[in-house]
């Protein structure tokens, strides 16, 4: 009977990691979704590009410029959780906030390459042509560009309670998932930008 009224100790180190443990869970899987949604975009620009009204072209620049950025960011979301880790509040809230600022140039980037296209002639939806490539990359760029959106949010969220000191050496999991998923969108647009660029010596 005495075992009934005992009061449960939860270790809350241990509490804590548990917490980790299922939020990291949660990002990977919604992470591999993503991977599988580009994964199918890719197989079916590979089976595409095979008809005769695959038509390829050049990129605007302005998409070569949003990709160094973003690689520069993903070194400045590093530094940051590094600076978290050593207890560096403002160092680390800094280089978060820098991050904020260059995916936010990016979108700004891509953006101006989506409107290089147009003047280009190539448009999301032509009547006047049978040609879907230029559909195909618009669709890529548009759902990375929505994934984009939530990690800009996140970083925001992320900085403001690093200016507040809400992460700890010891206790910066907002920190480490903003981190993941930002590590994911620039990965997953290195790889969509080589993709688009060599795919077709797949062939």
């Amino acid at each position: 009977m005495e075992s009934v009224y005992m009061t449960n100790n939860i270790d809350p180190v241990m509490e804590q990691r548990e917490k980790e443990k299922a939020r990291l869970l949660l990002l990977w899987l919604g992470i591999c979704t993503s991977i599988i949604l580009f994964g199918g975009f890719s197989s079916a620009i590979i089976v595409r590009q095979a008809d005769t009204n695959w038509f390829k072209f050049d990129i605007p620049v302005q998409f070569t410029q949003s990709t160094i950025l973003l690689v520069v960011s993903s070194i400045t979301m590093i530094l940051g959780s590094f600076f978290t880790r050593q207890g560096k509040r403002w160092p680390a809230t800094a280089f978060i906030f820098i991050t904020l600022i260059l995916g936010s140039v990016f979108a700004w980037l891509q953006f101006e390459g989506w409107k290089a296209l147009i003047r280009s002639d190539i448009f999301p939806s032509d009547p006047r042509t049978s040609n879907v490539s230029g559909s195909f990359f618009y669709v890529l760029t548009a759902v990375h560009l929505a994934h984009l959106a939530g990690g800009l949010l996140a970083l925001l969220i992320t900085s403001i309670r690093s200016a507040a000191g809400k992460y700890k050496p010891d206790s910066y999991l907002g920190i480490k998932l903003c981190s993941v998923y930002w590590h994911f969108l620039d990965g997953l647009w290195l790889y969509l930008f080589l993709f688009w660029n060599f795919s077709d010596k797949l062939l």
